[in-house]
């Protein structure tokens, strides 16, 4: 490896050999269909658990109108990266495309919301998984379950890319059925009833609609966001596709598409049984509450809520791929301790897999040992906190590269084009206001907020001296700031 080699915006590149590369590889293990696996299965855990706090924060009114405003803004978002990751198919994914529009300033700070967002969201999950656990075999401490999960799915994650996908795509189909199944029930059963929608007490003023009138809304955007969260980590698979110009955008259409409609079915089917809005709303697993109501306390409720683990497991899983590959990238090019990045025999990023399991599982061990307030709750408002910001710099980039890279190759386009992305830039921007409306979960994002300016400092005093030249999101993006000079 050679001395500095040049300084650019501030920070400074080094030149790395083909044995760091080499260190430093992934296999192209995944089709389309994989990729729509592993997409909808990153966020099918938000209709298992997560939104329901909506219902608590806003009502069902409340909620329902949210979920719209975060559809539309998901909508704008998931077209727009579709059209950046075939232009620029990378594993830092929106680390790359900031990197691209404004710099390694902005791109690290992308990565750090990637890191919350990814990093933060298992954690979510797993505190879901317990406790849908806790309701099958009581009496088990919580963080058992919690270390079990991590150590199963990270240990699948490092044996290799193309297994991980495949029990992604598995799990995501199970999931989807047991969804099905309990949308057939609720609303053949009898067990549904729109009174139980509406039992949430209103307000002094407020109506059944809007109990918590339309500031209830605004505190309900974070908990609609988890009908959507995490579809974006798909352009992080970029270097793992088979043909990333065509399968991408197909998988993250197909994605959304199929998660605006389980969003539907869940907020409106699991809000109207058992005891309704009211008791789903506080509940840490609102599923197992419909599968009661539908099938009844006997074996077969408890079989389903087995299954239903399913859907958090899915989750689980297909994040804790997503944030490997945004650790390993930004380890790759400097950003992180460079050891991060360095890959197993599999091709996998074990490294960073354990450490960001650590770092999860230590997250949600303290929220839980601190016992004031909702964990999932808190965490889930943490994970929105760090995915809004990304999203809204991304859309910007996205608005950016359009004016400095018009020759930049687009194989596919967004039909929304700039319109979309000033759209959902302005509503990631509410929804990141949005994320201090509860001040139970106040501390959590502070507490995020504080992590992200530590982690900037240490980019700001150490690693922006020492990021690596041949990275492939830093070379490409070094290529074109040269060709630019040239003319």
């Amino acid at each position: 490896m050679s001395k500095n080699v040049n300084k650019v915006q501030g920070v400074k590149y080094e030149n790395v050999d083909k044995d760091y590369l080499e260190k430093r590889q992934l296999t192209r293990k995944a089709g389309w269909v994989l990729l729509w696996g592993l997409g909808v299965g990153a966020v099918i855990s938000g209709d298992f658990f997560g939104w329901n706090f909506g219902l608590a924060a806003g009502g069902f009114g409340g909620l329902l109108i949210a979920t719209i405003v975060i559809a539309v803004m998901y909508v704008c978002m998931v077209l727009t990266i579709a059209e950046l990751s075939t232009a620029l198919p990378h594993a830092g994914g929106f680390y790359s495309f900031t990197r691209n529009a404004f710099g390694p300033g902005l791109a690290y700070l992308n990565g750090v919301t990637d890191i919350v967002e990814y990093v933060v969201t298992p954690a979510v999950i797993v505190v879901g998984i317990g406790a849908y656990m806790d309701t099958l075999i009581p009496g088990i401490a919580p963080w058992i379950w919690w270390l079990i999960f991590y150590a199963v799915f990270v240990g699948i994650n490092i044996y290799g890319t193309e297994l991980t996908l495949k029990v992604a795509l598995g799990i995501t189909i199970a999931a989807m059925a047991v969804l099905v199944i309990f949308y057939i029930g609720a609303i053949f059963s009898g067990a549904f009833s729109w009174d139980r929608v509406f039992n949430i007490a209103a307000d002094a003023g407020q109506t059944p609609f809007l109990p918590k009138g339309w500031y209830g809304v605004f505190a309900a955007l974070p908990f609609a966001i988890w009908f959507y969260l995490a579809i974006e980590q798909l352009p992080v698979a970029a270097e793992e596709s088979h043909d990333v110009v065509n399968d991408m955008p197909k998988a993250l259409i197909w994605g959304i598409v199929t998660l605006l409609a389980l969003s539907v079915f869940t907020l409106v089917l699991n809000s109207g049984v058992g005891g309704g809005a009211l008791e789903v709303g506080s509940s840490g697993a609102p599923l197992d509450i419909g599968f009661k109501a539908v099938f009844g306390a006997g074996a077969t409720s408890t079989v389903l809520t087995l299954v239903a683990l399913t859907g958090l497991i899915a989750s689980f899983h297909s994040i804790i791929y997503a944030y490997g590959r945004i650790l390993f990238a930004l380890s790759r090019a400097g950003y992180l301790p460079r050891f991060m990045s360095v890959t197993s025999t599999q091709k996998t990023p074990h490294l960073a897999l354990i450490i960001g399991a650590v770092v999860g599982f230590g997250i949600a061990f303290l929220l839980d040992a601190l016992g004031d307030t909702v964990v999932g709750a808190a965490l889930l408002t943490m994970a929105v906190f760090g995915a809004v910001i990304s999203y809204a710099l991304v859309m910007i980039s996205y608005i950016a590269l359009a004016k400095k890279r018009p020759d930049l190759p687009r194989p596919y386009k967004s039909p929304l084009g700039n319109t979309g992305a000033w759209i959902g830039t302005i509503l990631a921007l509410i929804s990141l206001v949005a994320t201090f409306a509860i001040p139970e979960n106040r501390p959590g994002v502070w507490g995020t907020l504080i992590f992200v300016v530590v982690m900037y400092a240490y980019y700001f005093f150490y690693s922006r001296n020492y990021l690596v030249a041949q990275a492939p999101e830093e070379e490409v993006a070094l290529l074109a700031e040269a060709q630019k000079e040239l003319k």
